[in-house]
């Protein structure tokens, strides 16, 4: 049987129904191209495993998703936790119309309750397939391009005010213009860091605690920073409650990250934010990204677009929801295969002078090499 796909940008085609016959489960090692990636409260990490997924329909199609948590203090997920959650996900989509993003949906929380960062990697694989079966980019499936290319920013890890700098200056002579700058540590200390790399000729200039500090230390930071230009202040408690009372005593723009998991908390946090920080994988997927994406735009919001790690199919996602954001509406993005040293799809989509792009192939426009993924962890088939 096929049915007519419609996009929010018109129809797209006749799309043959896509069953999910095989899902398999892989995992490799992703190193930071920068030593060692230190965020607050002393959380650090080198290497970290990350989990791919391949979709495969009965026709053949393969799509693929990732999902690399950053460690295991940093949100409620942790590589062990994705994989043994997509043990119980896989053979809940045996048989489920990849193409039907809904039924994707409802078989996945159907299965297993929670665990969202676990359900991206197949949620994403899905568009991946959708986008092949119906021969468009996944861009176009979330709506269209409406920014052919995009600013990225990179991470500075938190560190000597010196060192930040450095690093500052060599990613700059790189083309790139947007920076996220790791604090979390003694608020006057950290102005201070900020303040250093201000000298610097930047257009933005975010500083994320990552939640790292508590009410006090918040609000003592918000005060040594007001008043600068370019920064933005992220997430600076580790609760949305914090984070509403910060702002009541602060004019910087705020932005919310690990705290914005879904429409509700939107909504809560609305008003006391000017943009999220928006991570994929925190949220479900492609599918609750879009909607978080949409209705914020509709709200007023702008977006950095990315995920809390990942590869070169992590990129691709991130690129995709990306392109598709209008441009007024998107801060930034961030290219994570920049950061990392391990490529499994030929290290694209690859970044230019601090700039971005979607692949315009169909799906997510990758060829993953298997080769160096090895045997999978975990397999499901399926049998009509």
């Amino acid at each position: 049987m096929r049915c007519l796909k419609r996009s929010a940008s018109g129809f797209i085609g006749s799309v043959k129904r896509v069953r999910i016959a095989r899902v398999e489960v892989f995992g490799y090692g992703l190193n930071y191209a920068h030593g060692e990636y230190v965020m607050s409260g002393g959380r650090s990490v080198a290497s970290l495993p990350s989990t791919l997924v391949r979709v495969t329909s009965d026709s053949g199609l393969e799509g693929w998703g990732e999902t690399c948590p950053l460690g295991p203090t940093y949100l409620e997920a942790h590589a062990d936790g994705a994989r043994a959650a997509l043990r119980v996900l896989a053979p809940a989509l045996l048989g489920v119309d990849a193409s039907n993003l809904h039924a994707v949906q409802d078989a996945m929380d159907g299965a297993l309750r929670g665990h969202a960062y676990a359900k991206s990697a197949l949620d994403i694989a899905c568009w991946d397939l959708l986008g092949q079966a119906s021969g468009v980019p996944v861009s176009t499936l979330l709506g269209g391009v409406r920014s052919p290319d995009f600013p990225l920013y990179v991470a500075i890890p938190l560190g000597p005010a010196e060192a930040m700098v450095q690093h500052v200056r060599d990613r700059r002579a790189e083309g790139v213009r947007h920076f996220q700058l790791k604090l979390g540590a003694d608020p006057r200390e950290d102005a201070a860091r900020v303040r250093a790399v201000l000298e610097e000729d930047l257009d933005v200039v975010v500083a994320d605690a990552n939640g790292g500090w508590r009410l006090q230390d918040a609000v003592i930071a918000a005060r040594a920073l007001e008043g600068l230009d370019r920064v933005l202040f992220e997430q600076p408690c580790p609760t949305l409650e914090e984070c509403l009372v910060v702002r009541e005593r602060t004019t910087l723009p705020m932005v919310l990250d690990e705290v914005i998991t879904d429409v509700q908390t939107l909504i809560r946090a609305y008003g006391a934010m000017e943009a999220i920080n928006l991570k994929i994988g925190r949220v479900g997927g492609l599918t609750k990204a879009r909607l978080i994406r949409d209705l914020g735009t509709e709200l007023g919001l702008r977006f950095t677009i990315e995920d809390s790690w990942g590869g070169d199919v992590t990129t691709a996602a991130v690129s995709h929801l990306a392109a598709s954001t209008k441009p007024d509406n998107l801060l930034m993005a961030s290219f994570m295969n920049d950061w990392t040293l391990d490529h499994v799809a030929g290290y694209e989509p690859r970044s230019l002078r601090g700039r971005g792009a979607a692949p315009t192939t169909p799906g997510l426009g990758l060829e993953v090499d298997t080769e160096r993924l090895g045997a999978p962890i975990e397999s499901a088939v399926w049998s009509p």
